[in-house]
C-alpha cells in the first residue's frame, strides 16, 4: 500500500512538472589540454543536475536542454586535474565554451563533494571535510574504511577482528551498536554497526565530515559522517579488472563494468570484490591458523533517464563474510605482547555474515527546485555456526551461543528520505534545502551465554549452564530538516538550519537458565515483559563564512549532533525494573577555521579550531556471569582540538600532503558502578582516541617517455599516532607509535603494476580493547603486488 501511493506521488510529479522537462538551451565546447590538443573522453558534467556528457576525439562536446541560470561545471579527465568553473546561460544563445586542463602531475583536482547534500567545491563548504578522489583511494591502498585512521586528522577506526569497525572522531566515539560516527553509502544511512558494508571497491569518493552535521544528517552524526560514494554508469563503457596479493596468504580480486545499454537513457554498472586471508593470529590450543577468512561482495546499478530532468536509480549491494576467527584477542595487553599474534582459545567458530543494501533513488531537477527520494533496504544475518570463545583461553569457562536459526539475529532496516532544494540554475542569494527522513528497524536478537566446568574463573556460583537472552526490539522514527545559504554580500555567506528528529522504541526481553542435558530452560532469570520509550531532538546549526578572496574562506560554525537513546535492562536481579530508558546524549560543536587555495591551485592548507562538549554520555557495562549489557547516561565530555590538512605539488609530478590534528577529549562527569560501589572517574581521558595523529605521504611520478604515457611512481606514508586509552578507568593504554607505508610501481593509462607494504617496520601497538582486558593488536608488517587493467 505504501509504495503504490509513493509511486502514485511521483506520476503526479512528473504530470505536474513536465512542463518544464523542456527548455532547449545547448551548450557546447571543446576540452584541450595546456597544448591546446584535443581530450577526448573528458567528463563534462554541470552539477547538482542529471546533465552530462563526455568529449569525442577532437574534444568536442554539447550539452542539451539547461534552463537559463547559474550553474557550476566540473571537467576531469584521467591524468589530468579536475576543474570546476561558474557558468552563466541566458535565456536566448546557444553558448559555447571551451577548457583548458592541466596535467594531473602539476596540480591539485578541484574536488566536488556532497556533504551538504547537494554538490558543490569542498573549499566552499564552511565545514571541515577530508576530501579523497578515486585516485587518493588507490594511492593510500584503501581497502577498508578503518583505513582512514590517521590519513584523516583526529579519526581512528578499529575493531576486535569481526569486522565491525568503532569510528572516532575528535573524541567523539561509538560504545554502541548506535554509532556516534555515522556512515552514508551512495545516500543511504548505515543504521548499524550490523548493517553497513565497510569494504570499499570501485569508490568514486569518500567524504567525512568532522563534527556534530545532526541538521542535515541526524540521528547518530554527533562526531561526524562518512559519506562514501560508489562510481555509477554513464554514456561511456568503462571498466576494470584488479588483482593484489599478499603475504600471509591475502588475496584481493576486484572487477567493474559500467555501460550504456540504451544511449541517454539506460545504463548498468557491477563491481565484484572476493578478498580472502590465510589469517594473522595462529591458535596454540589447535596448532593452526585461526582467523582464517574470506568475503565475496558485489554493487549493482541500473539507471533509467527518462528525460534530461528526471533519473530512477537502482542499486544493491551485498556482502557475504566468512571469518573462521572472528575474536583474535588475547586475555589482556601483556599476554597480547607477550606472545603478539598468537591465541590460545578451545572453542573455535565460524562467522557467518551477509549483509544485503538495496535502493531506488529518484531525481528532479527542474527549473524551481529539485527534488529527490530515496527509499532503502538494509538486513545483516549474523551468527556463529558452532560456539565461540567468550574468555579467550584454553579454560571451558565462557562460550557464546547465537545460532537459532534466521528468526533471530536478522536485522531489517527500511529508511526513506525526501529532500527538496533550489535549482542548480538559481541565482537568487538564497540556497535551501529542506526534507524529512523515515526509518523502520526490527532487531530479533537471541543469544545464550554458556558457562562449563571451569566456570569458576570468571567468578560463576555454577557451571554447565546457559543463560539465553532473547530480545526483541523495533524502532521508528521520522525527521524534519532545512537548512539554507544567504549570500549577504559577495563576501559574506550566513549558513543556518534545524532538524527536530523524534524516535519511538518498544522492546520485549526474556532471560531463562538451561542447565546441559535438559532440553528447555528450566526457569526465568528475568521474566518476559516489555516497555517502551519515545525520544526527540533538535539539532541546530548556524554558520558565518567570509570569502576576503575567491581562495580564502574562513568561518565560524555552530552545529549540534545526537545519539539516539533505547531501552536496557538494570541487571539479572528479578527485584530490578526489567526495562529502564536511557536518554540521548548530545554533542554540541564549536569550530573557526580557514580554507585556502594558492598558488593556481599548486597549494591547500585548510585549518580547524574545535571545542565539543558532549551531555548525557551513553556508558555500556558487560555484566558477568550475567552476560547483559547495561548502558547509562553516566557521564559529560568536553573535547578540543585542532586539524589542519596541506597538499601541495611544488613541482611537476612531486605531489605531498600532510594532515595533523590534536584532540584533548576528558570526561567532565563518570561515575560507574563497579563491585557494588560507585567510581568516580571524572578527568579520565576518551576511549579510542590518539591525543595526535599526524600523515605525512610524498609521491613522485617520473615520467619514462616524452608523452608521459608511462610514469614510475614511488611514494611512502609515515603516520604518528599518540597516546590512546581502551578503557574507561585508563588502565589499558597504547603509547605513541610510528607505521611506515610504501608503494613502488608502473602506471600507464590502461595498466598499473605495483609492489606496496604496510607497517614496514613491524610495530605491535593496541589496535583495540575491551574493558575487561581483553587485546586485538594492529595487523603485522604486510607487503604484495598490485595489477590493475583500465579500459
Amino acid at each position: 500500500m505504501m509504495n503504490t501511493k509513493f509511486y502514485s506521488f511521483l506520476l503526479a510529479m512528473l504530470v505536474c512538472f513536465s512542463v518544464y522537462s523542456q527548455d532547449g538551451i545547448t551548450i557546447s565546447g571543446k576540452v584541450t589540454d595546456k597544448k591546446s590538443n584535443a581530450i577526448s573522453d573528458a567528463s563534462v558534467y554541470l552539477l547538482n543536475t542529471n546533465l552530462a556528457a563526455f568529449s569525442d576525439a577532437n574534444g568536442n562536446f554539447t550539452i542539451k536542454n539547461i534552463s537559463a541560470g547559474d550553474y557550476t561545471i566540473a571537467v576531469s579527465s584521467l591524468g589530468y586535474a579536475t576543474v570546476n568553473e561558474k557558468l552563466h546561460i541566458t535565456k536566448d544563445t546557444n553558448v559555447s565554451f571551451n577548457f583548458q586542463l592541466a596535467d594531473a602531475a602539476g596540480r591539485l583536482d578541484d574536488v566536488v563533494v556532497s556533504a551538504e547534500k547537494k554538490e558543490e567545491n569542498v573549499q566552499n563548504i564552511p565545514v571541515s571535510v577530508s576530501a579523497l578522489t578515486s585516485r587518493n583511494i588507490d594511492d593510500y591502498r584503501l581497502w577498508n574504511s578503518k583505513d582512514l585512521t590517521g590519513i584523516v586528522p583526529n579519526l581512528y577506526a578499529g575493531n576486535p577482528g569481526d569486522g565491525r569497525n568503532v569510528t572516532s572522531i575528535r573524541g567523539i566515539t561509538s560504545s554502541s551498536y548506535d554509532p556516534a560516527v555515522t556512515t552514508y553509502i551512495d545516500g543511504v544511512n548505515q543504521f548499524t554497526l550490523d548493517t553497513y558494508i565497510p569494504q570499499l571497491f570501485d569508490v568514486e569518493r569518500i567524504e567525512v565530515l568532522r563534527g556534530p552535521q545532526g541538521t542535515l544528517y541526524g540521528r547518530n552524526a554527533m562526531g561526524g559522517v562518512i559519506n562514501i560514494i560508489t562510481k555509477q554508469p554513464t554514456n561511456k563503457t568503462d571498466g576494470f579488472a584488479e588483482i593484489d596479493e599478499g603475504n600471509y596468504g591475502e588475496q584481493r580480486y576486484t572487477a567493474g563494468i559500467r555501460t550504456p545499454i540504451v544511449k541517454d537513457k539506460l545504463f548498468f554498472g557491477a563491481s565484484f570484490l572476493y578478498e580472502g586471508l590465510n589469517g594473522y593470529y595462529f591458535n596454540q590450543y589447535t596448532n593452526s591458523n585461526f582467523d582464517k577468512q574470506h568475503s565475496i561482495g558485489g554493487n549493482y546499478y541500473l539507471k533509467y533517464l527518462p528525460s534530461a530532468k528526471w533519473a530512477f536509480t537502482l542499486n544493491l549491494k551485498h556482502l557475504a563474510n566468512r571469518n573462521d576467527g572472528s575474536f583474535p584477542l588475547a586475555g589482556s595487553a601483556s599476554g597480547a605482547f607477550a606472545n603478539p599474534y598468537q591465541v590460545d582459545q578451545n572453542a573455535v567458530a565460524e562467522l557467518v555474515d551477509n549483509t544485503l543494501n538495496t535502493s531506488l533513488s529518484v531525481n528532479y531537477t527542474g527549473n524551481h527546485f529539485n527534488f529527490s527520494s530515496q527509499t532503502a533496504y538494509q538486513s545483516n544475518y549474523r551468527y556463529y555456526a558452532t560456539p565461540i570463545d567468550g574468555d579467550f583461553s584454553p579454560a571451558d569457562a565462557i562460550t557464546i551461543i547465537n545460532n537459532y536459526g534466521n528468526k533471530w539475529n536478522n536485522v531489517k532496516i527500511v529508511t526513506q528520505e525526501f529532500k527538496f532544494s533550489s535549482p542548480a540554475s538559481s541565482a537568487s542569494a538564497l540556497k535551501w534545502t529542506a526534507g524529512t527522513y523515515l526509518f523502520y528497524q526490527n532487531t530479533p536478537n537471541k543469544q545464550a551465554t554458556h558457562f562449563g566446568k571451569d566456570a569458576a574463573l570468571v567468578g560463576s556460583p555454577d557451571s554447565n549452564y546457559a543463560i539465553i537472552n532473547t530480545t526483541k526490539a523495533k524502532s521508528l522514527g521520522a525527521a524534519v530538516y532545512a537548512q539554507a545559504t544567504y549570500a549577504a554580500n559577495k563576501q559574506t555567506d550566513i549558513i543556518f538550519g534545524l532538524r527536530y528528529d523524534y524516535q519511538y522504541s518498544k522492546e520485549e526481553v526474556l532471560g531463562e537458565y538451561q542447565p546441559d542435558g535438559s532440553p528447555t530452560p528450566i526457569f526465568q532469570t528475568q521474566p518476559d515483559t516489555s516497555a517502551h520509550a519515545s525520544y526527540s531532538a533538535f539539532s541546530p546549526m548556524l554558520s558565518i563564512a567570509f570569502h576576503p578572496v575567491s581562495t580564502t574562506n574562513l568561518y565560524a560554525t555552530y552545529s549540534r549532533g545526537y545519539r539516539t537513546g533505547g531501552l536496557t535492562q538494570l541487571g539479572a536481579d528479578p527485584s530490578q525494573p526489567p526495562l529502564y530508558a536511557y536518554k540521548p546524549e548530545y554533542s554540541n560543536n564549536f569550530e573557526v577555521g580557514i580554507k585556502n587555495t594558492l598558488f593556481q591551485n599548486r597549494v591547500r592548507a585548510n585549518f580547524a579550531l574545535f571545542y565539543t562538549t558532549i551531555t548525557n554520555a551513553q556508558v555500556p557495562t558487560l555484566v558477568l556471569p550475567a552476560a547483559i549489557t547495561i548502558t547509562k547516561n553516566a557521564g559529560g565530555l568536553t573535547s578540543k582540538g585542532i586539524d589542519a590538512e596541506i597538499a601541495a605539488t611544488p613541482v611537476k609530478g612531486f605531489e605531498a600532503t600532510y594532515n595533523f590534528g590534536y584532540t584533548y577529549a576528558k570526561y567532565t562527569k563518570l561515575k560507574l558502578s563497579s563491585n557494588g560501589s560507585e567510581v568516580d572517574l571524572a578527568g579520565n581521558r576518551q576511549i579510542f582516541t590518539p591525543d595526535v595523529t599526524s600523515m605525512l605521504a610524498l609521491q613522485y611520478g617520473i615520467p619514462v617517455n616524452q608523452s608521459q604515457s608511462v610514469k614510475i611512481i614511488v611514494r611512502g606514508e609515515w603516520m604518528y599516532f599518540g597516546k590512546e586509552y581502551f578503557d574507561l578507568a585508563n588502565t589499558i593504554y597504547e603509547s605513541p607509535y610510528n607505521l611506515l607505508n610504501a608503494r613502488l610501481g608502473v602506471a600507464t593509462r590502461h595498466f598499473e603494476l605495483f609492489l606496496w607494504g604496510r607497517n614496514l617496520t613491524d610495530v605491535k601497538y593496541i589496535s583495540y580493547a575491551y574493558d575487561f582486558g581483553a587485546t586485538h593488536l594492529g595487523n603485522p608488517k604486510t607487503y604484495g603486488v598490485t595489477f590493475k587493467a583500465m579500459f
